[in-house]
């Protein structure tokens, strides 16, 4: 694991506690040292923390997404606002904590984080844009949508989505239950592995995200609220 935090304190409590909890830690103070390490020597999942000097953890991200690095990345961030949190994720990154934050809440989310990946982090690849495939087996369809779990490739009608891992997951889990409405804590536990109680945004904050996808001009909105319960997928 890389821990990218320029506050000290913070930096060494973090350190010490996932290191009691049992992950190989290397620690860095700033975004330079962050990429370098990240080069250098490819961790499992990184911690980032967003406002650091110099190079801070959303350039960080988005320099190692932009090399095709789809190592799971986990923001620390003292930014409440929803426009801040969208900011992680345009930069690419797959989750966020608030701080001041909890450590059994950092300690939850990175299981969650690990458990849905087994990709590897490897160089820059240039993948060039494949046809939709015909309607197979292995497809999941509803409202509009046809998703590959296997390939994790989504469209809506002729076009493409470009989804993170987080993105893929919570569209795959309403469209296998399309109609059908999921309740918050569902759901977070579905993807997340924890439920993060009811004053938790991250949810609201992936379906704004998502929506921003999915939703075309004169089309239907898919992606419904059911207030105080939960979301639905379906077509109106």
């Amino acid at each position: 694991m890389l821990l990218a935090e320029d506050d000290r304190a913070i930096r060494h409590a973090l350190e010490r506690a996932l290191t009691l909890e049992g992950y190989r830690v290397t620690a860095v103070a700033d975004g330079v040292e962050a990429l370098a390490q990240a080069h250098r020597t490819p961790p499992d999942v990184l911690v980032l923390d967003v406002m650091m000097p110099g190079i801070d953890g959303l350039q960080v991200c988005r320099v190692l997404r932009a090399e095709g690095d789809r190592t799971p990345i986990l923001m620390l961030t003292a930014l409440v606002e929803t426009q801040d949190r969208i900011a992680g994720l345009d930069a690419g990154a797959d989750d966020y904590v608030v701080k001041p934050f909890d450590v059994e809440e950092v300690f939850a989310r990175l299981r969650a984080l690990l458990r849905r990946t087994s990709e590897t982090n490897g160089g820059p690849v240039d993948v060039p844009k494949q046809p939709a495939p015909e309607p197979t087996a292995r497809l999941i369809e509803a409202a509009g949508l046809r998703m590959d779990p296997q390939a994790r490739r989504a469209w809506r009608g002729a076009r493409e989505l470009e989804l993170t891992r987080t993105e893929f997951e919570l569209l795959e889990l309403l469209v296998r239950n399309a109609g059908i409405v999921l309740d918050h804590s569902t759901i977070y536990d579905r993807i997340w592995g924890y439920d993060f109680g009811p004053g938790s945004k991250n949810l609201a904050v992936y379906v704004g995200y998502l929506r921003r996808k999915l939703d075309e001009p004169d089309a239907p909105q898919l992606i419904h609220t059911v207030r105080g319960v939960g979301y639905v997928l379906r077509e109106d």
